[in-house]
């Protein structure tokens, strides 16, 4: 869950070619990267992260760097907690592969054998879909579609699975790889109905308890009790700001997980030793051995050194060549963090970066960096392509707000007077949203059924346009127009960030 181009690997097209001979470039790790990552969170504007490489079977760095919260001296360390967003779906494919090695499933089985209630619009492909669609996101959608209507919702996991079925398919049913994080929810449910045991509680004793990750929490509820944890911030006009947590248990197996860098160097060292911790199996190597299928085709790559051709998709990973060696890897992002985690099993090679902001790139930069001082490459200084991207984007981003502020202090009247806006709006899969007359003038006010805690300011732009800011900054700031005909409102277009969702939703007007 998270931005597109935090999601997937930056795609910088450049006409670099590599270096066929290689660099002994291992003082990197042991000299230069402590700097590196203090700089670069000074750059990032990064209040804390939490960095730890493992190879052959050992931790070769594990530390904390910066503060948990802005303004506080809190120090992170190796135990704090940060939430690792869509890094927690490769945990769920694991218990699912897990309950197949067990033969308690099959992952070729039928959704429906399990939820019997599991609709798709497409009734043949409700019908036909297997546990493996669920975990591959070839169901048909588009990436992050319906995600507005169930992040950080107040939907309950069962209504997530209902909502689900009125989602109009964009893709016929297993052509087109799309990233779906309702379809994870589903899969998590399959435990329960498999097993009789809720996701978090099979994942605490199948996963965490045996792995030793004795401090990493399943549901985002249990965050703000954590004694050593971190605080989500991002950048709201440029000001580095503290959130408060996601709320994101109705969606868990897709997001929720909180873990360290100490747990989660166990998870990552028992995934590069086929699923032992020392002489005792804990995950059955076949079940690793299945998420590292590739089921998907995600598309070309792009990278810095020109030797990334492809990325796949298993079960709950990506998976992509570089260098002649395949990396199996995932990002995490939710409201206030971003997260990777990168394995390179031939070279008993794992990589974890975790941050307490979501508008960074170190995370990426890190993996890239750390897998090239192992191989041997060419140093292709990532963080500062990266830095020096997100500056020309921020430009860009703020250039257009400037306007927008521009066009509202130049008072425009709205092209119908602002109570015939007002009134109660309805979308087939989100729900209900009100709309208000704001505080004063012409400003409006939106608030949305399923995020009662949230409402959205709107401020007219001419005509029937209106400059909206989310009072969550994670939803970011969009124009909302409305649609009239013969003088009379029929509806509106919601959109939100590209973070939460990439698709508009239109609302009708009901009175």
């Amino acid at each position: 869950m998270k931005k597109l181009h935090l999601l997937f690997s930056f795609c910088l097209i450049t006409s670099l070619s590599v270096n066929a001979q290689k660099i002994d470039r291992s003082k990197f790790i042991t000299d230069s990267l402590d700097a590196y990552i203090n700089r670069a969170l000074t750059n990032w504007r990064i209040p804390g992260a939490a960095v730890c490489i493992v190879k052959d079977g050992k931790v070769v760095m594990m530390k904390g760097y910066g503060i948990k919260e802005l303004g506080l001296p809190n120090k992170v360390d190796a135990n704090t907690l940060f939430m690792i967003g869509s890094n927690t779906k490769a945990f769920t494919a694991t218990a699912l592969a897990m309950l197949q090695a067990d033969k308690k499933l099959s992952l070729d089985d039928r959704v429906t054998k399990y939820i019997p209630e599991f609709k798709l619009e497409n009734h043949a492909a409700g019908e036909q879909a297997i546990i493996k669609d669920l975990l591959c996101h070839r169901l048909g959608f588009r990436t992050f579609q319906g995600d507005f209507t169930f992040y950080n919702s107040n939907l309950s996991r069962h209504e997530i699975i209902e909502k689900l079925g009125k989602m109009k398919a964009t893709y016929p049913f297993r052509t087109t790889w799309g990233y779906t994080n309702a379809a994870f929810l589903t899969a998590g449910e399959i435990i329960n109905r498999a097993v009789g045991k809720q996701w978090e509680t099979y994942l605490k004793e199948s996963i965490f308890s045996p792995l030793g990750m004795n401090s990493t929490l399943a549901l985002t509820a249990e965050m703000p009790k954590a004694t050593n944890r971190t605080v989500p911030h991002t950048l709201v006009d440029g000001r580095l700001t503290a959130l408060p947590y996601a709320t994101l248990d109705g969606i868990a197996p897709a997001g929720s997980i909180s873990s360290s860098v100490n747990d989660m160097s166990k998870w990552v060292m028992a995934l590069l030793d086929n699923g032992k911790v020392g002489n005792k199996q804990v995950i059955p190597a076949a079940a690793i051995a299945a998420t590292r299928q590739p089921m998907d085709v995600v598309g070309n790559t792009y990278h810095l050194n020109g030797d990334s051709g492809f990325q796949l998709y298993g079960l709950g990973w990506f998976l992509q060549d570089y260098c002649g060696k395949r990396l199996v890897m995932h990002d995490g992002g939710v409201t206030g963090y971003v997260s990777s985690v990168t394995l390179v099993p031939s070279e008993k090679l794992g990589i974890i970066v975790l941050t307490n902001t979501d508008h960074n790139a170190l995370y990426e930069a890190l993996r890239w960096d750390i897998i090239d001082a192992y191989l041997g490459n060419k140093n292709y200084h990532y963080n500062e392509e990266f830095l020096e991207d997100n500056k020309k984007e921020t430009a860009r981003s703020q250039a257009a707000d400037k306007l927008k502020r521009d066009t509202v202090m130049m008072n425009l009247k709205p092209q119908l007077s602002i109570g015939k806006y007002t009134g109660k709006y309805f979308n087939d899969l989100y729900g209900n949203m009100t709309i208000e007359r704001g505080e004063e003038g012409n400003q409006l006010e939106a608030r949305f059924e399923h995020h009662p805690k949230m409402y959205a300011k709107m401020l007219p732009l001419g005509g029937n346009r209106f400059q909206v800011t989310f009072s969550d900054p994670t939803f970011g700031k969009a124009v909302f127009p409305f649609m009239v005909r013969d003088g009379k409102v029929t509806g509106i277009r919601v959109k939100v960030a590209e973070f939460v969702e990439h698709d508009p939703y239109d609302f009708k007007k009901l009175d």
